[in-house]
Parts: structure tokens; C-alpha cells; sequence
């Protein structure tokens, strides 16, 4: 994949993470772009229009009109020029502005005028990137046929440690890449099955055993299943998360028995199962059917094992059928994770750490080795789950 001759506007707001503006357009030229710069003017404050305008090869442009006043900066023709518009970083103020149609600065202008495809690489801090308000806006622009960047997790401008860093460089080119590149794919048209999220065991009607699991990288890979043209059977326990695109079919489960009973109507039709679900390993023998009250300083619980889907279908899989297991260790990674590829008759394993920094549960990113039935392990920097899906399909790719 390349992006030799496509034209980019690269839009850069007011935002700490400007810097990386410098080294995002340097790689964009690097890699064959042609690049036009539009800053907004609170941008200058933290990298100069020069810098841009030097590492482009073009003007960086800045306000609709020149210094003199007697030349405008036409954002409908800029609109019109560009096979992408990339936006980063886009600070919360102007992903508000895209989301609600405010038009006060050239930047939007050509938003507002572009019809190309548009990217976004959201930059803020932690608060302001949860904050309801910021999330609703995002949504917006999802809504409008915006493709959001996902951002990453770590240490952000003001001290704290959490989500909204923007995506590096290198991630916003891969991204680019790959949405400006489509290419044809082997799972078009191959029914896939995957499970996601965690299972609620109940202990009685208030009470459940869990884990942390939220979803995202079964969703994730769900999504990017089905932009390659499959048909996704997404099978999926308690999340408050969804798929981002139209025609995956949905079923919400809740325990570890029934997200077997969803995925055995299912097993014999599919080309290929996905187990990304963080099923509870043990359930409660007896569940209560009112709750229990509190007395004493304990309670006895008798746990027994929950149904191993994964292993379920190993057992029952035929001819070119294919699964994909996950493992989630803190010890013994690599040697845990070979067992289970014979114990589960898996064609490939996931596998994470929560040794590793930003991976596992309640992370936007994942760090994972992908490990086949010959033992070959192939290893992977910390990215968004977004891009683990897209080297996960890729990796099932070269088996079809």
C-alpha cells in the first residue's frame, strides 16, 4: 500500500500535540503525498507556520485571506483538491465545531466544503476526552461518514495518565493506508463467527460473577470483519459497546451457557470462529433466586466449571473451518498459550499480557503476539485495538 500521489489537506489545531504535526507531514511527503497545511490560528502557538510550510513544500495557510488582503484562500477549491482531509490533532473545540456545522475559521471552511474522505485524530486531555459532551460530538461525526483515529492511552500534558494522547505518526499513515488503499480480500464473503465481551454469572437476581472485559476487541475485529466483506455473526455479552458499522448481526448473551447456546446454532454454518470472549471461568452451582441477605462475616460459595466454548468447537470443526483463540496470562505467557492452541485445536492464539503496559481489559490499545500451530510467534507494538483487528485479519488472511 502507498500514498504516492494522493493529495492530502492535513488541518491542525490548537493543540499541544501540534508537534507532531511536524513529523506526521514529513511522512506523508516521505511516503509520496502531495500535502497541503491549514492551521487554525491558535495552532501557531504551539508550531510555527513556516515549520509546516518548509516540511510540506507548500504554503501553510491560515486565515481566507493574505497578509496584503488581496488574494483569498479558497476553501471550496481546497475542498475540492484533496483525496483526504486529515485533521490532527483535533482538539475538542474543533471537533465541536465539525460536529454542529460552525464555520468561523478556514479550517472549517473546508471541512465544510471537502468531499473527500475525512480523518480525524482527536488530541485532549483525559476529562475532556470522556466528557459526555466530546463522546456525543465524536459520535456526530461517525455519523457523518467521519472516520475517527483512535486515540491512545498515557501520559498527557497535564500529568495525568489515561486516554486522549493523539496517535502517533506512523499509526495515522497506517490508518490512512489502509482506508485509502482497500484491497481485495479473502474473507469476502466468509461467514464468521465472534465472540466478545465478558459473561455475568449470577450469584442471585443483584449479584453476578465477572471479569473486566468491555468488548472493544472483539468488536473491533467485528467491524473490520465485515468492512473486508464478510458476514459477521458477532455473538456478544454484557457491553455497553456496539459495532460502529451496519449488517453485523448482533446477539446479546449474558452467561457463559447461553453465549454457548448462541454460538452452537452456529458452529456448523461458519468458515470461521473468532473467541475474543472473556468468559467467567466458573459459574455458582446453585444460583439464588431471591437475594441473599447479609449475615455474618462470610458466605460459601460453590463454583463449578463454566461450558469452554472454544474448545466445544475444536472438537467439532471439519474440513477448512478455522478459530482463533485468545490468551489473556500474567506468567508463563508464550508456554500457556501453545498449550492452548493444542488443547483447543486452534489454527492461531492471540496473546497478551497484563504484564505489558496499556494492554488487556479497559485499554483503547493492545499488545499481542500472534501465535500459529507450528509454534511461530509473531509480536506486535502496543497500537489501538482498531489496528490489532486489522493484524489479526491479516494474519487469518494468509490461511485462506
Amino acid at each position: 500500500m502507498s500514498l504516492k500521489g494522493k493529495k492530502i489537506l492535513l488541518g491542525v489545531s490548537g493543540s499541544i500535540a501540534a508537534y507532531k504535526s511536524a513529523i506526521l507531514t514529513r511522512e506523508l511527503v516521505k511516503a509520496g503525498a502531495e500535502v497541503k497545511v491549514i492551521m487554525t490560528s491558535n495552532a501557531k502557538a504551539f508550531i510555527s507556520p513556516l515549520t509546516l510550510a518548509t516540511l510540506s513544500k507548500n504554503p501553510c495557510l491560515v486565515e481566507y485571506t493574505n497578509a496584503d488582503q488581496t488574494d483569498w484562500n479558497n476553501h471550496v477549491a481546497l475542498g475540492l483538491w484533496g483525496d483526504a482531509l486529515l485533521i490532527a490533532p483535533a482538539t475538542a473545540n474543533t471537533i465541536a465545531k465539525m460536529a454542529n456545522g460552525y464555520c468561523d475559521n478556514l479550517l472549517m471552511g473546508v471541512y465544510l466544503s471537502a468531499r473527500c474522505p475525512v480523518f480525524v485524530a482527536p488530541a485532549m486531555d483525559e476529562d475532556m476526552y470522556r466528557h459526555a459532551s466530546t463522546q456525543a460530538n465524536l459520535e456526530k461525526l461517525r455519523s457523518y461518514n467521519n472516520q475517527i483515529i483512535p486515540v491512545n492511552s498515557g501520559e498527557l500534558a497535564s500529568g495525568l495518565v489515561g486516554p486522549g494522547r493523539m496517535a502517533e505518526p506512523h499509526e495515522i499513515i497506517e490508518f490512512l493506508n489502509i482506508n485509502l488503499n482497500p484491497v481485495q480480500s479473502n474473507l469476502n464473503g466468509k461467514k464468521i463467527l465472534i465472540t466478545a465481551g465478558p459473561t455475568y454469572e449470577s450469584i442471585d437476581p443483584v449479584r453476578y460473577i465477572g471479569n473486566y472485559s468491555t468488548g472493544k476487541m472483539g468488536i473491533s475485529l467485528a467491524d473490520e470483519a465485515n468492512k473486508r466483506g464478510a458476514q459477521v455473526h458477532l455473538i456478544l455479552g454484557p457491553s455497553h459497546l456496539l459495532p460502529e458499522t451496519e449488517g453485523i448481526s448482533i446477539t446479546k448473551v449474558t452467561s457463559g451457557q447461553d453465549m454457548l447456546n448462541a454460538c452452537q446454532k452456529l458452529f456448523k454454518k461458519v468458515d470461521v470462529a473468532i473467541f475474543s470472549a472473556a468468559v467467567a471461568d466458573y459459574t455458582p452451582e446453585n444460583a439464588a433466586t431471591q437475594k441473599i441477605k447479609k449475615k455474618g462475616h462470610s458466605i460459601d460459595l460453590t463454583l463449578v466449571k463454566t461450558p469452554d466454548i472454544a474448545f466445544e468447537f475444536g472438537q467439532i470443526k471439519k474440513g477448512k473451518q478455522l478459530s482463533i483463540g485468545f490468551a489473556l496470562e500474567t506468567e508463563k505467557e508464550l508456554v500457556n498459550a501453545k498449550e492452548k492452541i493444542k488443547k483447543k485445536n486452534f489454527d492461531l492464539i492471540v496473546l497478551n499480557s497484563l504484564n505489558d503496559a496499556g494492554a488487556g481489559f479497559k485499554h483503547a490499545t493492545n499488545k499481542v503476539s500472534i501465535i500459529s500451530k507450528d509454534n511461530k510467534v509473531d509480536s506486535y507494538e502496543l497500537k489501538s485495538k482498531e489496528l490489532v483487528a486489522k493484524d489479526i485479519l491479516n494474519k487469518l488472511e494468509t490461511l485462506l
